[in-house]
């Protein structure tokens, strides 16, 4: 689409090249910018810079934050016998939001994808190593995906020869789902994921 101004375009541009946005959601995204005040502008842009500037990776976790070690790793009140290992630290806010989890975390930085080019040795794997003392129990909460299931087993393979015992999340039927309109590998999973009521 060409715009009156180049401007605009750009900013189109800019925005399109996020992740899950069009090019009719960054045109509406621009054209919304336009209408709000400069102090929104100025706010937002420097939002932008901050979160460049400030938030880092945790040296312990490899989880986005501000301080180091971060505050979960950080906080006594968290059970440190207990390591939940994760994708990406979208996964552990969605873990921290169930009020379920007091343990602490590890963040891979993706999963092995040859197709992809990314290796074990493009992940945080060999760190995940580094942090065996102490633990009893590694959560493995990764993804239900094929590069998922293959990064599990294949941390699950290296931990093997230590004393710690494994454990991967249930997988299976969301609730609200229908069967009917289910792929064939979630109701297998969660026919073998069934447990006693």
């Amino acid at each position: 689409m060409i715009y009156t101004s180049e401007a605009i375009e750009k900013m189109v541009n800019i925005l399109s090249s996020l992740p899950t946005i069009g090019k009719k959601t960054a045109q509406r995204l621009t054209f919304h910018l336009l209408k709000t005040d400069e102090e929104f502008i100025r706010s937002f842009s420097d939002s932008l810079i901050d979160i460049k500037q400030k938030v880092k990776f945790c040296s312990v976790c490899f989880n986005y934050t501000e301080m180091d070690p971060c505050p979960i790793c950080n906080s006594q009140k968290r059970k440190r016998n207990v390591l939940c290992v994760v994708e990406d630290p979208t996964d552990v806010i969605a873990i921290e939001k169930t009020n379920e989890y007091f343990g602490l975390y590890h963040v891979l930085h993706g999963v092995i994808s040859p197709l992809e080019g990314i290796s074990p040795n493009d992940l945080k794997i060999k760190e995940l190593l580094g942090r065996l003392d102490g633990l009893e129990e590694i959560i493995l909460a990764v993804n239900p995906s094929i590069e998922g299931e293959a990064t599990a087993q294949y941390i699950a393979k290296l931990l093997k020869p230590f004393e710690i015992r494994v454990t991967r999340i249930a997988s299976g039927m969301p609730i609200g789902s229908s069967l009917e309109f289910t792929d064939e590998l979630t109701i297998s999973k969660a026919l073998s994921s069934r447990f006693s009521i």
